[in-house]
């Protein structure tokens, strides 16, 4: 069983950085694939970033490439998620989730039915 933690959400202007933290306990993080996931409101969940165990493999949603980055520090079992130059629309609360899966592609990293283990989410608002 892995419990995450999520934090680092907040109000911030666009053009603004928040970085969320996601704090995991329970077994090995270290081989756990890390993903990052959003929920507007009245929309579907959707996938934002993801690195697998090792770390040489990391996907992003086109709407965030180039403007956030995913980092996972395994020594602290813990995942982060640098957004800068954010919008209005990157408004949504925002989950981590993480899976013992050895995933590699993008199409099963961006899965979120492949992920077992999610956290309760922490809001993010982006004001114009």
């Amino acid at each position: 069983q892995v419990q995450l933690v999520e934090s680092g959400g907040g109000l911030v202007q666009a053009g603004g950085s928040l970085r969320l933290s996601c704090a995991a306990s329970g077994r090995p993080f270290s081989s756990y694939t890390m993903g990052w996931f959003r929920q507007a409101p009245g929309k579907e969940r959707e996938f934002v970033a993801a690195k697998n165990w090792s770390g040489s493999r990391t996907y992003y949603a086109d709407s965030v490439k180039g403007r956030f980055t995913i980092s996972r520090d395994n020594a602290k079992n813990t995942v982060y998620l640098q957004m800068n130059s954010l919008k209005p629309e990157d408004t949504a609360v925002y989950y981590c989730a993480a899976d013992g899966n050895p995933l590699t592609t993008a199409q099963a990293m961006g899965d979120q039915s492949r992920y077992k283990y999610w956290g309760r989410g922490t809001q993010v608002t982006v004001s114009s």
